[in-house]
């Protein structure tokens, strides 16, 4: 096995300008995010999100990101869940993309709240039958005994549905994050990397600044 400490790539695809950068960083993401899915990164839209429990314990879980809207980032969950829990205690959270084929990587902090049931159900409906089944069979986050009790649980739901629409239940569904900083990191020779700060002003507008890697 080779050691860890050896371990290392030098990264000379891209360069990050500020003077080329959007002025919002969400039409930065959508260009860096389209650049990922057109060099085919495998889900470029998987992220990792950090929440935190009642003591202050960090917790992180990678996820998947389902839509941009109107400046929000949106993901889907069970509210029953862990994070789902720590969401209603603490919105506070840390969002990071890593697109290792590019050399880039976006970090995120915002608030999280829950869409409305409306936006959860419309998205709910053009979800595969199975991952519907799904969100009713995972009692998510709670101890199981093995995974024929998963089994079980699904075929009483596809018996229970039947020849009929899948509902949405009510304890899944969506967030909006509202980003109030965003880093966009650009991998660069020498461990030189570029590195993009939108810090969003209480006029609501960004502001943009290089840091040192």
């Amino acid at each position: 096995m080779a050691s860890l400490a050896d371990l290392r790539e030098e990264y000379v695809r891209h360069q990050l300008n500020i003077a080329d950068a959007a002025t919002d960083p969400m039409v930065q993401f959508n260009h860096w995010l389209q650049e990922a899915m057109n060099a085919e990164v495998p889900e470029p839209n998987a992220f990792t999100l950090s929440t935190v429990d009642q003591s202050g314990q960090p917790f992180s879980r990678v996820v998947l990101l389902k839509g941009l809207e109107n400046g929000k980032f949106v993901f889907y969950t069970n509210f029953q869940s862990r994070k789902g829990l720590q969401l209603a205690e603490n919105p506070k959270v840390a969002l990071s993309f890593l697109w290792l084929e590019l050399e880039r990587q976006v970090t995120v902090l915002g608030t999280a709240k829950k869409q409305s049931a409306a936006s959860s159900d419309a998205y709910f409906a053009v979800r595969p039958r199975g991952s519907q089944l799904g969100a009713w069979t995972s009692p998510q986050s709670e101890e199981i005994p093995n995974r024929a009790f998963l089994e079980e649980r699904e075929r009483t739901y596809q018996k229970k549905f039947e020849g009929q629409e899948v509902p949405r239940p009510d304890h899944w569904g969506g967030y909006d994050i509202t980003p109030h900083s965003v880093e966009f990191w650009q991998g660069r020779r020498s461990r030189l990397h570029d590195r993009l700060l939108y810090t969003q002003t209480n006029e609501g507008k960004w502001d943009r600044r290089r840091l040192a890697p």
